[in-house]
């Protein structure tokens, strides 16, 4: 069996332009973990919760070293105030800034074997499928596991 019969063909893509919190919105209404970034129609990159998470968790630090009880006291407006701060900054990003380059795709016309083994071997959950260089679909391990 060929990726190109279990893959979906209607891609939810995002651009490279596109903001952070545009791109967040788009997962989650989309139901989905991660899109490919386009440009063009050819895949530029890849940008996954994980990438959102990472941009979160380095726009956040809380710095308590054995907090005094005001400062204990304290912590929920302080963590409320870098939150909003977070979220500001986080909002003025593009997906290009976070997104992974050098993305890994396959094939239309790979076996679904081998789409397995590369996602396994990189540790990744889904692949742009490409025709000519230009995305036509994605594959997900979900596709795999359902088309066995």
């Amino acid at each position: 069996m060929k990726v190109r019969d279990i893959m979906t063909r209607q891609v939810i893509t995002l651009s490279p332009e596109e903001s952070i919190e545009d791109a967040a919105r788009k997962l989650r209404e989309n139901r989905i973990s991660g899109a490919p970034v386009v440009e063009g129609g050819r895949v530029v990159g890849v940008v996954s919760e994980a990438d959102l998470m990472k941009l979160f968790e380095s726009e956040m630090s809380i710095n308590l070293v054995l907090p005094s009880p005001l400062e204990i006291i304290e912590l929920p407006i302080r963590m409320h105030r870098q939150l909003k701060e977070a979220a500001k900054r986080i909002a003025a990003r593009r997906v290009e800034d976070i997104m992974t380059r050098g993305v890994i795709t396959i094939d239309e016309e790979a076996g679904i074997e081998e789409a397995a083994r590369i996602m396994a071997k990189h540790g990744i959950n889904r692949l742009p499928v490409i025709r000519q260089g230009r995305l036509v679909g994605i594959v997900t391990r979900a596709d795999i596991i359902k088309a066995l």
